[in-house]
């Protein structure tokens, strides 16, 4: 039989999900303060970096790497209220996001990673499946407002570019998200994608450097439909 009496069983001192999620901004906007980098972002930027930050734990990381092109996030918001389709790299994105704002500005998650023609793409030319799926993604959908959003795989952000020029699609209806994280080829990656979207003026939020992640492609997102509008009451946004 367990011994349990030394042990004294404890409760959570903040219990309710929306109260821990309060606390948590409200300590993270007192933590900016410390850091001089903050003051370099407007209100916008500042709310999709304290999201990150949430998501992350990480101030340092999130302020030395985050990159916004100019205006990047009421321009984001304009083609999500013009029922953009989000094309996204992995599953685990299009999991996270929320159905409450899909269904309310109508925005369709696009993942082909797992298709079967994806499998065969792939194989064909010798390429990743994400590089595949992104092609054909685009191909289907470039007469519609697209946010192509990349959270794990560097190889996305060299279709996504290559393709939308080949296919000419419309620039001004294209925006990107690109967190990819890891080592190999991620650097080259965002740099690149960051080239493309300065040159075209094309709305980005880019983390630099090797950081990154699904998870905080997905606080980006949730972040900028927030900045459409903070739902509340009974239609409240709790991040689930």
């Amino acid at each position: 039989m367990q011994n349990t009496k030394e042990f004294i069983q404890e409760q959570p001192p903040i219990n309710i999900g929306a109260d821990i999620s309060v606390k948590s901004f409200e300590m993270i906007e007192e933590e900016l303060q410390d850091y001089p980098k903050a003051k370099e972002f407007d209100e916008n930027e500042i709310e999709v970096i304290s999201r990150l930050i949430h998501t992350s734990t990480c101030f340092e990381e999130v302020l030395n790497n985050i990159c916004f092109t100019e205006d990047a996030i009421p321009r984001i918001q304009k083609l999500l209220l013009n029922k953009a389709k989000i094309i996204v790299d992995v599953n685990m994105i299009k999991v996270g996001l929320s159905d409450f704002y899909l269904k309310t500005y109508e925005n369709e998650v696009i993942c082909y990673i797992n298709e079967p023609f994806t499998y065969e793409m792939a194989e064909k030319n010798k390429t990743t499946r994400s590089y595949a799926a992104v092609v054909e993604a685009i191909k289907k959908h470039k007469g519609e407002p697209l946010i192509l959003c990349c959270g794990n795989a560097p190889t996305f952000i060299y279709a996504a570019i290559n393709t939308l020029l080949d296919e000419g699609v419309d620039l001004s209806q294209v925006a990107f998200i690109l967190f990819p994280v890891g080592f190999v080829n991620v650097v080259e990656s965002k740099d690149y994608g960051k080239r493309f979207c300065e040159q075209f003026d094309i709305p980005a939020v880019i983390m630099e450097g090797r950081f990154g992640s699904s998870t905080m492609t997905v606080a980006t997102l949730h972040a900028t439909y927030k900045l459409i509008k903070d739902y509340d009451g009974k239609d409240k946004y709790n991040g689930k």
